[in-house]
């Protein structure tokens, strides 16, 4: 689990992140990295529509993207900002091709 310190909670800084961050693109997500001076913490924001699911599934969703981050959260490098928007076809994804894809996009932004 993410602690809150790794834990995008304000709107404005989702907006910084996804306006001027790196974004990659996956199948299932879309993710948006920006490394910035501003703290010395990684932290992650999660987007999950209701174009997902229900909110079992929407609650799923963003459970299993928690978790895959924790894991990779030492391998990011500190001071980065990065938001998670999932798409409507993660709700039938794979937790093994979840995490090679946000594992796939950490690496490449960093």
């Amino acid at each position: 689990m993410l602690a809150r310190s790794n834990r995008l909670t304000r709107g404005s800084d989702y907006k910084t992140v996804v306006r001027r961050g790196t974004r990659c693109a996956g199948a299932h997500t879309v993710s948006h990295v920006l490394a910035s001076s501003e703290h010395d913490s990684v932290r992650f924001g999660f987007i999950v529509s209701k174009q997902v699911g229900t909110a079992v599934v929407r609650n799923t969703v963003r459970r299993r993207l928690k978790a895959v981050c924790a894991e990779a959260l030492s391998g990011v490098r500190a001071g980065t900002d990065v938001v998670i928007r999932a798409l409507p076809s993660i709700a039938n994804a794979d937790y093994s091709a979840l995490r090679a894809e946000v594992h796939r996009c950490l690496r490449r932004a960093a």
